[in-house]
């Protein structure tokens, strides 16, 4: 959200429409204006349709933006089906939110004209050829698209038409000084605290909790002990890599492979290069350079000393020119044919590359060789068995996808078949698959109804390349209350500890009457915090927020609070407020520019909550 809000406020509103529609991530559901669609609607906003089409469209987008966006995360969470239902409701708010801020536009006038359509697309780069729009390729990329030129132009009218409100709401967002000023004192504000802790750990020895007590915490507090769809499984699973332990590679076998494929372990030749490099930045004076130095050394000049004086390379330079022994295609292609091409002690002529001008020397050649096959034996050993494993696994996952077809409703004799076992798992949720099967798809085929439903075997789940398993349901457990009898003593020690931690607060409460009365506390250590910053992460989280909340204190006075800990009480004497140091213009601007945009973030959020109540919004396909 804050994107959009970004990008209306920048004031490129055609620029910003046609690069997102480019890069088809942020841009959702624009398939909406192409015209009429006989689609069933996703949700119907004042009359106008968002078409069931057009959410799948925009959630797809949303899917390749977060799969982009996260990486390997996206496959686990992409798993949860509840996740992903989530995802796609926050696909659609958006839409609906998309849809009535363009009825508000079109219901206050607003219009884009076509002239400033005309220039939007002339003005976008992505349709330029060397800065000057480009019609054929404007053509080409809408066609890429899937665009006609009509759907395309009214795309961006309906969409510019609809951000010009955008522009108006955030751009009229301003931050005062005296308000950025205000929060910076009350961020850098910082005070002078003393504080003791009551311990809740002695106390757990004399608190007990009875049967009655733990069920009538159970039976008040229900959804504490929602338990979640789980399911156990049968499965025969076929690795490649296991394959590969039982595969017999005598020495005379990897003997004849290294023979045979002796250019696999051939070590690369490698040549030791020196070179004079003109890389001022002027490339006239720098080649002009070049052919000087060149001249010197066909004059009989020392290679070493002329690059001493005139290579604008510092570091080699000291060492005669000399830089390092190079494998063929590992420097820029110009220097690289260069330098193969030089027999040893020849230097070359002027060679051009990004860096700038060269005049490179071969100083010595190292040539290659092939490794002994000593040296290679056990790579050639488990290639060999890793080799003959994937084409045992091709083997047998053919007899496994047909036997486990063929045979849907045990796995015996697929596991026959293949000569191994059927092996099983526990109970196990959505998030907390067994580490050996926690693949997003196996997971996903073990939750769905085709296995739940079924109880047949699935189709071959691939884990992992040359890596895949058949799997079958052996027990289903339906989301639900866990009983009493397996969360009772997660339910005792709960209660003990709360018992524990009320006698911790009647010692508080004691000592903080104490404080109050000025009485001297000696049989418990109080800790001294001057100028506790807000945010100060030394003591307990829990202390620095009580502080904070506590009023501060009258002249020669002092305040005093309890904070409620993870494991006991403190007791908290507030004894000065200390005003912010540093806040300079700096500050106050730093703070001004991070407030416009949550300001701006929420002057939009609240256009939409208004619109929202006035409009009638349906779900049809919910229905």
């Amino acid at each position: 959200m804050l994107e959009k809000i970004r990008e209306g406020s920048q004031g490129v509103v055609a620029k910003s429409i046609l690069v997102l529609v480019i890069l088809s991530f942020a841009f959702a559901g624009v398939s909406s204006y192409l015209g009429t669609s006989t689609d069933v609607a996703a949700a119907v906003v004042n009359g106008d349709d968002i078409t069931a089409n057009e959410l799948e469209q925009a959630y797809q987008n949303e899917r390749g933006r977060l799969e982009q966006q996260l990486g390997e995360m996206f496959d686990a969470l992409s798993a949860d089906d509840t996740y992903m239902n989530g995802i796609k409701q926050n696909v659609l708010d958006r839409l609906i939110a998309d849809k009535l801020m363009t009825q508000a536009a079109e219901d206050l006038g607003l219009r884009v004209s076509d002239e400033q359509i005309k220039q939007a697309i002339v003005n976008e780069p992505a349709f330029q050829t060397d800065g000057v729009f480009d019609n054929e390729r404007y053509l080409a990329v809408l066609r890429q698209l899937g665009y006609q030129t009509n759907s395309f132009r009214d795309m961006m009218r309906t969409d510019m038409t609809r951000r010009q409100l955008l522009t108006s709401l955030v751009g009229s967002e301003f931050v005062l000084d005296g308000e950025a000023k205000q929060l910076a004192e009350i961020q850098g504000q910082t005070r002078d605290i003393r504080y003791l802790v009551v311990d809740s750990s002695p106390y757990l020895v004399t608190a007990s909790v009875t049967d009655e007590e733990i069920k009538t915490y159970y039976d008040s507090n229900l959804m504490q002990f929602m338990d979640q769809e789980k399911v156990s499984l049968e499965y025969v699973e076929l690795n490649a890599a296991e394959l590969a332990k039982g595969m017999d590679t005598s020495v005379d076998e990897a003997r004849t492979y290294y023979e045979e494929n002796k250019q696999q372990y051939q070590t690369a030749e490698k040549r030791l290069a020196a070179h004079i490099l003109f890389a001022s930045g002027d490339d006239s004076a720098d080649e002009a350079k070049a052919e000087a130095s060149l001249a010197k050394l066909q004059a009989g000049e020392d290679f070493a000393e002329v690059a001493k004086t005139d290579s604008d390379d510092q570091f080699s330079a000291e060492q005669g020119g000399q830089l390092d022994w190079f494998e063929q295609g590992v420097m820029d292609p110009a220097f690289d044919e260069a330098l193969f091409a030089l027999t040893q002690g020849e230097y070359s002529q002027i060679v051009k590359s990004e860096f700038g001008y060269h005049i490179v020397k071969l100083l010595d050649i190292q040539s290659g060789a092939a490794a002994p096959f000593e040296e290679v034996q056990d790579k050639i050993v488990a290639d060999l068995q890793n080799k003959k494993a994937v084409d045992e696994f091709y083997s047998l996952q053919s007899i496994l996808a047909d036997t486990s077809y063929e045979v849907p409703d045990t796995l015996d004799e697929t596991a026959k078949a293949l000569g191994t076992t059927v092996q099983s798992t526990g109970l196990f949720s959505r998030d907390n698959a067994p580490a050996n099967l926690s693949s997003p798809d196996l997971v996903r085929t073990a939750f769905s109804d085709e296995v739940i439903t079924s109880g047949m075997n699935s189709e071959v789940i691939e884990l992992a390349p040359n890596h895949v398993v058949v799997i079958r349901l052996l027990k289903h457990q339906d989301a639900g209350t866990l009983p009493l009898a397996d969360v009772k003593s997660g339910i005792e020690a709960r209660l003990v500890q709360d018992k524990a931690n009320l006698q911790a607060s009647e010692k508080a409460n004691e000592y903080l009457a104490k404080l109050k009365a000025g009485e001297e506390i000696t049989d418990v250590t109080i800790a001294t915090k001057a100028q506790l910053a807000r945010f100060n992460q030394d003591i307990d989280q829990a202390i620095t927020t009580k502080a904070f909340q506590m009023p501060a204190p009258e002249a020669s006075s002092v305040s005093f609070d309890t904070a409620a800990l993870a494991n006991g009480f403190a007791v908290i004497a507030l004894d000065k407020v200390n005003a912010a140091q540093g806040i300079d213009s700096n500050v106050i601007d730093s703070i001004k520019q991070r407030l416009a945009p949550q300001y701006s973030e929420a002057d939009y959020r609240s256009v939409v909550a208004a619109l929202k109540s006035k409009a009638k919004i349906e779900y049809p396909v919910a229905e």
